[in-house]
């Protein structure tokens, strides 16, 4: 009896050190990054990066920061940026902050964060705000009509990201992994990436100018028209404005809201009249 109780605890003993070791192995492999141990069946997939395959400049612009120096968009030519439109009472800007910083410091020299801030408040409140989180990359107050030129910034956080030629090649909105961001700069700055690139044609998804791109739109139902007459659906889609106080057009409002409750009715009552010619 004695004997089989030392063995079962040996063997109890084996397994949990086992388990030790493996789970030790789990969390160097989490803290370096490294994929999974294909041996075990659970191998990490490829990420996928996207970038715009018909890239627009990027509006120009200058701006005074918080401490008072002139910034523009002319003068990070040759660089990767981050074009972060953001507010200080929005919370996942805050959370994304950390993030921000620690790229902008591992890839200093080809690459620079610029924080827009959307606040309407005192300029000196986001400036301590901006000295409390210690924000080290340039900030400044944009206005409306910047935000604008940049197709309106619906949501917060919004970041644009601008290749080395100034073009804007993609648009984040909301809060982001950070490793999505890190895999994006590499791959437009050519350093070595271990993720799978794709290109996709911008039909308002990045700059909502280029909706005039697009052959569908979310929830209007173009299959009744003529190659003509969707032609023509289009390009009035393109110049009719919403009603839902957007300020956008039609077609931009489907592309940029999907849950717009007006604007569905509204391009409906548009394509009907072009079905009869109307």
């Amino acid at each position: 009896m004695s004997r089989t109780v030392l063995i079962t605890g040996i063997t109890v003993t084996a397994v949990l050190l086992a388990v030790l070791i493996l789970g030790l192995r789990e969390i160097r492999r989490f803290r370096s990054g490294a994929p999974a141990d294909a041996t075990n069946g659970s191998a990490t997939a490829v990420p996928t990066i996207r970038f715009v395959n018909n890239p627009q400049p990027a509006p120009d612009f200058a701006l005074q920061d918080l401490n008072g120096k002139m910034i523009s968009s002319a003068d990070w030519e040759g660089k990767v940026i981050l074009l972060n439109f953001w507010a200080t009472w929005c919370a996942s800007c805050i959370a994304e902050i950390p993030d921000l910083i620690q790229l902008h410091n591992k890839y200093r020299r080809q690459f620079q964060v610029v924080g827009l801030s959307v606040d309407a408040g005192s300029p000196e409140d986001v400036k301590r705000f901006v000295q409390e989180k210690k924000i080290n990359y340039p900030i400044a107050i944009v206005s409306t009509e910047l935000q604008g030129k940049f197709g309106g910034v619906m949501g917060l956080p919004t970041s644009f990201i601008v290749d080395t030629k100034g073009r804007i090649v993609q648009k984040h909105v909301g809060l982001r992994d950070p490793a999505v961001y890190d895999l994006e700069i590499r791959a437009l700055l050519g350093l070595p990436v271990e993720a799978k690139i794709e290109t996709f044609d911008d039909t308002g998804q990045v700059l909502l100018a280029n909706a005039k791109n697009a052959m569908e739109l979310p929830g209007v139902d173009l299959s009744k028209l003529t190659p003509e007459q969707k032609k023509t659906a289009l390009r009035q889609l393109n110049e009719q404005e919403c009603t839902c106080g957007c300020d956008l057009t039609l077609a931009q409002c489907r592309i940029n809201d999907t849950s717009c409750s007006v604007s569905p009715g509204l391009a409906k009552h548009l394509v009907d009249r072009v079905v009869v010619g109307k």
